[in-house]
């Protein structure tokens, strides 16, 4: 069974910077496709952002375009989002996701594997 661990969020005023974690384990984590979807309160769950599992091909939402950075460290079962210049509106719970494929993804179906979320909060 696979499973994932997120960590990182936390509360950060706009224009401030976290790092969020998730750690795999029961798998072969060079096997996944990862990715990390949000979920602000009153609102669906929707795609961050998404890396391949050995090319490191990365696809970003636009909201997120050009401040959000994914990576993965196959070494250590690892992916990390580097958010940089958060805003309010990044407000939500951040999930990590495995998809069991070589190519990276952005259509939520397609992953077989949830962390149970972290939170971001970011001040006005």
């Amino acid at each position: 069974q696979v499973q994932l661990v997120e960590s990182g969020g936390g509360l950060v005023q706009a224009g401030g910077s976290l790092r969020l974690s998730c750690v795999v384990s029961g798998r072969t984590f060079s096997n996944y496709a990862m990715g990390w979807f949000r979920q602000a309160p009153g609102k669906e769950r929707e795609f961050v952002s998404t890396i391949s599992s050995s090319t490191h091909t990365a696809y970003y939402a636009d909201s997120v375009k050009g401040r959000f950075t994914i990576s993965r460290d196959n070494a250590k079962n690892t992916v990390y989002l580097q958010m940089n210049s958060l805003k309010p509106d990044d407000t939500a719970v951040y999930y990590c996701a495995a998809a069991s494929l070589l190519t990276a993804t952005i259509e939520y179906h397609k992953y077989d594997y949830w962390g149970q979320g972290t939170q971001v909060t970011v001040s006005s």
